[in-house]
């Protein structure tokens, strides 16, 4: 709870309720937003209304959010759905770096995609030891607000980073990191659990990593399928999985710019990268290593 002082106590509502509110701040368990009405102990509430809108603003606190599937791609075609992904290319970047259009990288299977790392066999278009899968959906499917859902496995060896996230897309309005970046789930090497991060003008270039904290580690059996998901909301990014809740970003007040720059239409990127910077060298004797996507979702508060 947001305790100012001992005599102070807070009162949480969903946002339908914002005309008896006076002020709102997500909370943390994973509701996108709460009232805050400050009530002091120390004063004679004389006023039968206003116990009555109390009562009402605090009985508010069991309501749930209730999400209308608005979107969904299921992989259950024989090709990849070109009007909404497009394969990422190659590029300098880390996890760009052995992204490839080769077909090997990608397979349609059993109504799944299936995102393949391998050893580059032969270097003639690609310049990269090895070569991986993955797709996004920008400048094609956007999502802004709502609640993002992927359903995924993922295979693990030495140098493997199986991700999914999402960036602004309009990219050249919001460079990176000034635009954001939220990592629905990132997994390393044979690690047995994943990370759930966000990044920011606020976080990277000038070290806010814990006021709030811009990250969490949840433990999954990721050769399992799991549901890895995040709720965007105007004032607060809200992670799960599983449908658990695991982690909440909340935009607050500060000095510092760029804090919460998250409010904007995103594209979905999925990829399975091999090395880099974060993740270390590639153990090429695992390979091929594979990631399985069953499903991606998008949903909206059902009003």
């Amino acid at each position: 709870m947001f305790f100012e002082s001992k005599s102070v106590q807070i009162c949480r509502c969903w946002m339908e309720l914002e005309d008896v509110c006076t002020h709102f701040e997500p909370f943390h368990r994973g509701n996108p937003y709460v009232c805050t009405m400050k009530i002091d102990e120390g004063k004679v509430m004389k006023n039968a209304l206003f116990y009555l809108v109390v009562g009402l603003v605090v009985a508010s606190c069991q309501h749930q959010p209730e999400w209308k599937l608005v979107w969904a791609e299921n992989f259950d075609k024989e090709m990849l759905d070109t009007t909404v992904w497009s394969m990422i290319p190659m590029d300098e970047f880390d996890y760009q770096s052995t992204l490839s259009h080769n077909e090997r990288c990608y397979e349609m299977r059993d109504g799944q995609l299936i995102l393949r790392g391998i050893v580059n066999e032969g270097f003639q278009k690609d310049s990269s030891a090895y070569l991986t899968g993955g797709i996004w959906t920008k400048g094609k499917q956007t999502f802004k607000r709502g609640r993002i859902e992927v359903r995924a496995k993922m295979e693990g060896v030495q140098g493997a980073w199986p991700s999914i996230w999402m960036l602004p897309n309009d990219s050249e309005r919001h460079l990176w990191p000034q635009g954001g970046e939220v990592d629905i789930m990132e997994r390393l090497n044979h690690d047995t659990f994943v990370y759930q991060t966000v990044h920011s003008l606020y976080t990277h270039e000038l070290g806010h990593t814990d006021n709030p904290p811009s990250g969490t580690i949840v433990s999954v059996k990721p050769d399992e399928f799991n549901v890895y998901g995040v709720d965007f909301w105007p004032d607060s990014l809200v992670f799960h999985i599983n449908g658990v809740h695991t982690f909440t970003y909340p935009r607050i007040d500060t000095d510092h710019k760029g804090q919460f720059p998250f409010d904007v239409p995103q594209f979905l990127l999925i990829d399975m990268q091999l090395g880099g910077t974060w993740v270390g060298e590639v153990d090429p004797t695992g390979l091929p290593v594979e990631m399985a996507i069953d499903w991606v979702k998008h949903y909206q508060l059902d009003n």
